[in-house]
């Protein structure tokens, strides 16, 4: 369909209204994100409320449609206002200008990764008051900013708030992942992200010697055994095709640092690995490994994580009868003809924070046979992927909303 036909669709019109909002690391400005929301309550004639859990630079945005049952707890659609860097030269369209190409191709940063996700709620939302349908849970859109940074200042203090407890929130559903075959991948858990910094000490002197038990050889030691363990976990991946990359645990050296001159021994090296633990890794045993790892190596080595909040991984949402909102999900896809595969999310998403606090919540993005281009040039959703998006979003709110209690 010829890009000329799409101009007259409003939903693909807010969608790209949204899109030319620069929302753009490292200083995104939410405040024109707040009033296109503040357009869009208008618009739908539901109740708006800005937060600031952490200051005012950082606002999280919610959209409430009230239920019946208003002491039921009630459905969260997150959905983050902020975007990763661009490198304009590397774009054939501008990053922020939504263009639609002929094929029906929206091009921004964000298409993907998630402001599709945020707007096609409205749009559902929409559309399910324009067919006169109300439900007996409530359900509240939240946009938040910092996600991209990793939720710092945006979901992890707003679920510690006392205006947060207070929506009563009793199912969360949030972002996923594009899909480049016809199957959605649906997100249950996430693994947990342990980036590891080792402070390696060892004698200083004159590089012409052999030393023993230098920073160099014991880092060597380090850094070899915590590459066997990466070649372990592809060799995992390898072996077995049903496992995704969410299934195994990923190792990558990412810093060294240390040592004043070429022909000085240092005495102390530094190296940080990112780490992120499959969920058949508990974290202390992670931590036991790598204690180990340092007395093998020589002793003489300390080792600290990243974050140390967080001592083993988060309880993943249930996937069976025991959660009737996962059963409502899967009623609404099987309805729809969808073919799900459930995973473990390969990286970080603000729905970790809910699952923290004890709220099962899913990750679904509404996008199939489209390149995954999350944080790549050139990052597109095709128009009519985008409005079918919006009528899966419509099956799934309408059966997670009915939910009883």
């Amino acid at each position: 369909m010829a890009a000329k036909n799409w101009e007259t669709d409003k939903e693909i019109q807010y969608f790209r209204d949204y899109l030319r909002i620069p929302t753009v690391h490292p200083n995104p400005d939410y405040e024109p994100c707040v009033e296109f929301l503040k357009r869009q309550a208008e618009d739908l004639d539901i109740p708006i409320k800005v937060y600031h859990p952490l200051d005012k630079e950082n606002p999280v945005v919610v959209l409430t449609w009230e239920g019946t049952e208003k002491e039921w707890p009630s459905i969260l659609l997150n959905s983050h206002m902020d975007v990763v860097p661009v490198f304009p030269e590397s774009w054939t369209h501008p990053p922020f200008g939504a263009a639609i190409d002929e094929e029906g191709r929206i091009f921004a940063r964000g298409s993907q990764d998630m402001k599709c996700v945020g707007v096609q709620y409205l749009a559902a939302i929409r559309a399910l008051k324009a067919r006169g349908l109300r439900f007996r849970r409530t359900i509240h859109m939240s946009f938040v900013p910092d996600e991209e940074l990793g939720g710092r200042k945006g979901m992890m203090p707003f679920v510690r708030s006392e205006e947060f407890k207070c929506l009563n929130i009793g199912f969360s559903l949030d972002e996923g992942i594009a899909s480049p075959t016809s199957e959605f991948p649906v997100f249950y858990a996430e693994r947990t992200s342990k980036g590891v910094i080792f402070k390696v000490s060892g004698p200083a002197g004159h590089g012409l010697l052999l030393m023993p038990n230098t920073a160099g050889e014991k880092l060597s030691y380090i850094t070899n055994k915590m590459m066997e363990f990466r070649a372990s976990q592809e060799r995992r991946l390898k072996d077995n095709p049903e496992l995704q990359i969410g299934d195994v645990t990923t190792i990558n050296l990412t810093i060294v640092s240390g040592g004043v001159q070429s022909n000085v021994v240092p005495p102390l090296l530094t190296a940080v690995f990112e780490a992120r633990l499959s969920l058949d890794l508990k974290v202390s045993d992670f931590k036991a490994y790598l204690a180990n790892l340092c007395e093998e190596a020589g002793g003489g080595i300390e080792f600290e994580f990243h974050s140390n909040r967080r001592k083993e991984h988060i309880a993943p949402t249930a996937t069976d009868e025991s959660n009737p909102f996962w059963v409502a999900f899967k009623s609404a896809t099987d309805e729809l003809g969808l073919k799900t595969k459930l995973q473990v999310f390969p990286g970080g998403t603000d729905s970790r924070y809910i699952r923290e606090v004890g709220i099962p919540a899913l990750g679904f993005s509404p996008i199939n046979n489209t390149p995954v281009l999350l944080h790549d040039h050139d990052e597109f959703l095709h128009a009519e992927t985008y409005l079918r998006g919006v009528e899966i979003y419509e099956k799934v709110i309408e059966k997670l909303a009915n939910v009883d209690n």
